[in-house]
C-alpha cells in the first residue's frame, strides 16, 4: 500500500483528565476528558487544524458530550482499536485533516491514551516524527484491538559514487578556517571514488559549525579542486530566510523531477500534494514524469497550475527538512496559495482543493495568454483595451499583459511595432484579466465552504503587496478575486525587504522570481540576497540535486545550521522507480513502504 493511503501516528502521551474514578471500573469519557485531549500535547486548541476530530475510545461515555467540543468535532467508538480504525477513515474519505484518538481508560481507569494521527505521506513531508504507520492489513481481523504500528521505512540508501554532493567545513577565525580546509584537501585527494559519498557532511565533525564557513558541491573526481576553490564567508550574523513560491509561466516539462524518489520528503510532499486531486492525480504523475509521452502540455493549465503547487509546496517542505525556519513567505500568483498553505491559512487538502476548482473553471474561459513586456506599468496603460489587462508588475521594467487569444494578439502586435520588447509568457489561460470575471465569481463560491485562518506566519500579498491581514485570509472573496485582479510582486517584495535584511530563496522552477529580486535595490546594494532552488531551464535529474545542494549550501555559508542527515539524503537516498524494470531486478530490498 502506498504511503498516501497510510495513515501515522505522530504523537503518543497518556495523559490524566483530573480527577480519579474510585472504583476500578473502565474510565469513562468525560467533556474535561475531551478538553484534555484537546490539550494533551502541550499546544492550545486554536493552533490545531481547523478540521480536527477527536475520536474517543471508550466503553462508556458522559452522555453530555455533543458531536462537537470546543469547536471540534467529536466521534465515538466503542474501543481504542475501533477508534483508530475510524480515524484512518475519517483521513483518507471525510473531510478531516488532523485526528487525535483517546484511549480512555488505557493503560489504566484513571487515564487516557492519546493518539495523534495523520495522513503518512503528510506526516512525512512535514518533518513530522512518525511512531508508526496503522497496519489495517496484516492486523488483526477484530476491529476491538488497536491495528499494530509498522515502522515507517520510506527507501534503502545508497552510496552512487558519480552524484553530486555537500561538503561543508567551518573555523571560528580565518586562519583556523584554512587550516580545517588544509587538512580535508589531502583526505579528498586519498579518498576512493567508492567512499566519497559516505565522508562526513562537516569538518571538522563533532564540534559546533564556527562562523567563517565554507561549502562546495561536487563529485568525487573534483572534489579536492572544488574545495580549493571555494570562497569563504563570515556567518556571525545570519540573514533571516524567506521563501518565495512562483506562479504560472515559472513551469517547464519535468521541473524538479530529478528529486523525485531521490529525497523522502520532496517524494512524499509531491504525492501528498497530488494524492487530494482525485482521480487526475496519477495521469498528472504521469505527464511530469514522462513528458515525452504527455497527453496533456505543462503549459496546459490542466497541467501547469496542479504541478507548480505540489512541486513549490514539496521544495518549501524540502527547505523546512533542513532545519530552516523561514520567517516570511511570498508566493506570485498560484504560488500565494502555496504560501498560504506554509503560513497556517489554509490546510494542504483544501488549497488542493482551491487549484482544483480555479483549473475547474479557467478551462470555460476563451483561449488567452500572457505577455511580459520590458516597460513600466504606466507605459502600458495606452495599449489596454476592454479584454487585456495589467496582470503582474514584477520589476521596474518588467509588467505581465494578460488576455483573449485575439484582443492580446493585437496589442502585442502593437507593441513590437512601437519598439517594445514582447516575450509570449507559457500560458493558456488569460489569468489575472477580465477575462476571467466569471471564472472568479465560480470559484468564490466554492470557496465559502473551506476553513481560511488568519496567517500564523508573516505572509505578504502580491494582490495587496503588503503583509495579509486577518480578514483578507478569511475572506473567499479575497482568495477568488486573484484570478482576475493585478499581482504587484514588485510592491510585496519591497515592503518584504524593508522589514529585514533577508535572505530571499525561491521554491519553484524556473528562477523567475530571482531574477526579478537581483533587479531591487536592496540586493544590487547587498542588503538583501536571493538563491533559487532549482537551474534556470530545463535540465538533467543532476542538474536538479545539484542545484539544490548549492542552495543548502548559500544557506550554510550564509550562517544557518542545517539538518546535515537530512541533507544528505540527497545524495544517499533513493526510491526504487516501480516502473523501471531495472530497478525491479536490482539485488537490493525494497522500502516495506513506498509512496506512491
Amino acid at each position: 500500500m502506498s504511503l498516501t493511503q497510510r495513515s501515522a501516528v505522530v504523537r503518543r502521551l497518556i495523559v490524566s483528565p483530573g480527577a480519579a474514578p474510585q472504583e476500578p471500573a473502565p474510565a469513562v469519557a468525560t467533556a474535561a476528558g475531551v478538553s484534555a485531549v484537546l490539550r494533551a500535547f502541550g499546544r492550545s486548541p486554536r493552533d490545531l487544524p481547523a478540521r480536527t476530530v477527536v475520536l474517543l475510545g471508550t466503553a462508556a461515555a458522559d452522555p453530555g458530550i455533543g458531536p462537537e467540543h470546543e469547536g471540534f468535532a467529536v466521534r465515538t467508538s466503542s474501543t481504542p482499536g475501533r477508534a483508530l480504525r475510524a480515524a484512518h477513515r475519517e483521513l483518507h474519505t471525510a473531510d478531516a485533516d488532523f485526528a487525535l484518538v483517546a484511549g480512555f481508560g488505557e493503560p489504566d481507569a484513571q487515564t487516557i491514551t492519546v493518539y495523534a494521527v495523520k495522513r503518512a505521506a503528510e506526516a512525512v513531508a512535514e518533518g513530522d516524527t512518525v511512531i508508526g504507520l496503522l497496519d489495517l492489513d496484516d492486523g488483526p481481523a477484530d476491529e476491538d484491538t488497536a491495528p499494530p504500528l509498522r515502522p515507517l521505512r520510506t527507501g534503502p540508501s545508497g552510496t552512487d559514487p558519480d552524484r553530486h554532493r555537500l561538503l561543508l567545513w567551518s573555523g571560528r577565525t580565518a586562519d583556523e578556517e584554512q587550516e580545517v580546509r588544509g587538512a580535508l584537501l589531502p583526505l579528498l585527494s586519498g579518498v576512493h571514488r567508492e567512499s566519497f559519498p559516505v565522508l562526513p557532511t562537516t569538518t571538522p565533525t563533532g564540534t559546533a559549525p564556527g562562523p567563517v564557513r565554507g561549502a562546495a558541491v561536487t563529485v568525487s573526481a573534483l572534489a579536492s579542486r572544488a574545495v580549493h576553490q571555494a570562497r569563504t564567508s563570515d556567518a556571525s550574523h545570519p540573514r533571516p530566510v524567506a521563501l518565495l513560491f512562483p506562479g504560472q509561466g515559472s513551469q517547464h516539462a519535468g521541473m524538479a523531477a530529478g528529486l523525485y524518489r531521490r529525497d523522502p520528503v520532496f517524494t512524499a510532499a509531491v504525492d501528498a500534494a497530488l494524492s487530494h486531486m482525485g482521480e487526475e492525480a496519477s495521469r498528472i504523475r504521469a505527464d511530469w514524469l514522462d513528458p515525452a509521452r504527455a497527453a496533456i502540455g505543462i503549459d496546459d493549465v490542466r497541467r501547469a497550475q496542479p504541478l507548480l503547487f505540489a512541486v513549490d509546496y514539496a521544495l518549501g517542505c524540502l527547505v523546512l527538512s533542513w532545519g530552516v525556519r523561514p520567517t516570511a513567505f511570498l508566493g506570485h500568483s498560484a504560488g500565494e496559495l502555496v504560501a498560504a498553505v506554509f503560513a497556517g491559512v489554509v490546510s494542504l487538502k483544501d488549497a488542493a482543493h482551491m487549484v482544483q476548482a480555479r483549473v475547474r473553471e479557467a478551462v470555460k474561459i476563451p483561449a488567452g495568454g500572457m505577455l511580459a513586456v520590458a516597460a513600466g506599468e504606466e507605459q502600458l496603460l495606452p495599449y489596454l483595451t476592454q479584454d487585456v489587462g495589467i496582470a503582474a508588475v514584477n520589476a521596474n521594467q518588467q509588467v505581465m499583459l494578460a488576455g483573449s487569444k485575439e484582443p492580446l494578439a493585437e496589442v502585442a502586435a502593437r507593441l513590437k511595432a512601437d519598439g517594445h520588447t514582447v516575450v509570449t509568457v507559457p500560458a493558456t489561460s488569460p489569468f489575472h484579466s477580465p477575462a476571467m470575471a466569471p471564472a472568479s465569481d465560480a470559484v468564490e463560491t466554492a470557496y465559502r465552504g473551506i476553513p481560511l485562518r488568519e496567517p500564523k506566519r508573516p505572509l505578504y500579498s502580491g494582490y495587496t503587496g503588503t503583509l495579509m491581514r486577518p480578514d483578507e485570509a478569511r475572506s473567499p472573496r479575497f482568495w477568488a478575486r486573484q484570478i482576475t485582479d493585478t499581482v504587484y510582486f514588485r510592491k510585496a517584495l519591497d515592503e518584504l525587504l524593508a522589514a529585514d535584511d533577508v535572505l530571499l530563496v525561491e521554491a519553484g522552477p524556473r528562477q523567475t522570481l530571482t531574477a526579478f529580486a537581483r533587479r531591487h535595490r536592496s540586493v544590487r546594494l547587498g542588503a538583501g540576497a536571493v538563491t533559487p532552488l532549482l537551474p534556470a531551464r530545463t535540465g538533467t535529474p543532476e542538474a536538479d540535486r545539484q542545484s539544490v545542494l548549492t542552495a543548502a549550501a548559500r544557506i550554510w555559508t550564509e550562517g544557518h545550521d542545517l539538518d546535515l542527515a537530512a541533507v544528505s539524503r540527497l545524495w544517499t537516498w533513493s526510491e526504487p522507480d516501480p516502473s523501471d524494470p531495472s530497478e525491479s531486478r536490482a539485488p537490493r530490498a525494497r522500502a516495506e513502504v513506498q509512496p506512491a
